[in-house]
């Protein structure tokens, strides 16, 4: 009866932590050194589907989403020229955030609907549950 609470919330956790993502690269889209000594790096979550039941009666059925990953965008680090900056190079040029806020900006709208779609169903199980636990009183 409570399986479809589970997996919505799984939904929910991804969703969150997708978000969670985008606004840490939103807030790190102007660092250009990090602890590493390169610019940031755009991170991302890579999901999946949870594996199906092998048994029972919910043979074969999903059963939610998990983090398999989270993963660095491995798309090049613009450079800008800038010579004032200690930390440019003997050229003049300095490397940038590889953060593309045009894709942080979809990611983020995308994951929000995302959440609120497993919110609804969240709530729509849990009304069902309790509806199906007063038909007998």
């Amino acid at each position: 009866m409570f399986d479809a609470l589970n997996i919505t919330s799984t939904g929910l956790m991804a969703e969150s932590l997708r978000l969670g993502l985008v606004a840490n690269n939103l807030a790190n889209a102007t660092t250009t050194q990090t602890a590493t000594g390169f610019p940031y790096q755009s991170e991302s979550a890579l999901l999946s589907s949870m594996p199906a039941r092998n048994h029972g009666a919910y043979k074969g059925v999903g059963q939610g989403v998990m983090v398999q990953a989270i993963v660095s965008s491995q798309a090049p680090f613009p450079q800008v020229y800038d010579p004032t900056s200690p930390l440019a190079n003997k050229k003049g040029y300095i490397l940038q955030s590889n953060v593309n806020l045009s894709t942080q900006m979809v990611d983020m709208a995308e994951a929000s609907q995302a959440y609120q779609a497993n919110a609804n169903a969240f709530t729509a199980d849990k009304n069902m549950i309790l509806k199906a636990l007063t038909l007998g009183a």
